[in-house]
């Protein structure tokens, strides 16, 4: 009965419905939702083909913008899912933004302005590594700001996020779940090869002592933020085939919902011969 599951979207599987409570110390990290993995990569490189298409057609029509929100904890999988959902599109519509510590001239203006200037432009299909949500994430468990503060974030990120749908711009949030031991086992991995060692710091060993404040923050950023217009996935990553083919198959159906056209040629081509 279970590979009954298989005909349920991973859309559907995965988003969280506005105001869900979601409990992500009992949540599977491990969650397959019933797909193999023999089966994962043929159809994951199905996907990919999908999603290139459509980003030409995205690019070509220049009439829709997208924008990809990836969170997640340290050593969540951000980059590894950046590296094969944005290897399907052409990079001159793609642009991927990771957002570090502000700096002196970001910090002199409203958390959202850095972030409003990243926005994909129409013909685009943008990428964020990390986001706004830091507002109400690191911020949050470090005490950057009084807590009255960054509460009053919320609404000012469901207000932005719907006046950037209004305008036209799809919005598919990810939230990438892995376990705390899985965390330990990816940071393990990094220390141990010299290929990967530059991206281990120390500050990642302090940052997880703050792993149950952080869960605290991921459970109630969900619950806030996950709206009809802008709704978070949350995926489970612990398993990396199934986190691509997740991912790759929400993207690719959202896209595919704008039904976009290659735009009509200029008049006066049919049957112009070059030489």
């Amino acid at each position: 009965m279970a590979k009954k599951e298989t005909h349920h979207s991973l859309r559907e599987l995965t988003r969280i419905k506005p105001g869900e409570k979601v409990d992500l110390a009992k949540f599977d990290c491990g969650e397959a939702f019933g797909r193999q993995k023999e089966e994962a990569d043929e159809v994951l490189a199905a996907n990919l083909t999908r999603l290139t298409d459509l980003q030409t057609r995205i690019y070509a029509e220049a009439k829709h913008a997208v924008l990809i929100v990836l969170q997640g904890i340290d050593a969540a999988g951000k980059d590894g899912t950046i590296r094969v959902i944005a290897g399907a599109f052409n990079p001159q519509g793609t642009p991927v933004t990771s957002f570090k510590e502000p700096t002196p001239i970001e910090l002199a203006h409203d958390f959202l302005w850095r972030v409003h200037a990243a926005v994909p432009g129409k013909g685009q299909i943008g990428i964020f590594n990390r986001s706004h949500y830091e507002q109400v994430l690191i911020v949050r468990v470090h005490k950057l700001e009084p807590e009255e503060q960054w509460r009053r974030h919320y609404g000012e990120i469901r207000d932005w996020e719907l006046m950037l749908t209004q305008e036209g711009v799809t919005i598919l949030k990810f939230f990438l779940a892995i376990d705390k031991d899985t965390q330990r086992e990816r940071f393990q991995e990094r220390v141990d090869d010299p290929t990967k060692r530059w991206k281990f710091s120390l500050s990642d060993v302090a940052e997880r002592k703050f792993w149950d404040q952080y869960r605290a923050a991921f459970e109630e950023m969900l619950a806030e933020t996950s709206t009809d217009y802008a709704p978070w996935h949350l995926i489970p990553a612990n398993r990396n085939w199934l986190r691509n083919l997740a991912v790759s198959e929400i993207v690719a159906d959202a896209i595919d919902e704008l039904n976009p056209q290659f735009p009509e040629p200029a008049a006066g081509i049919e049957g112009i011969k070059v030489v």
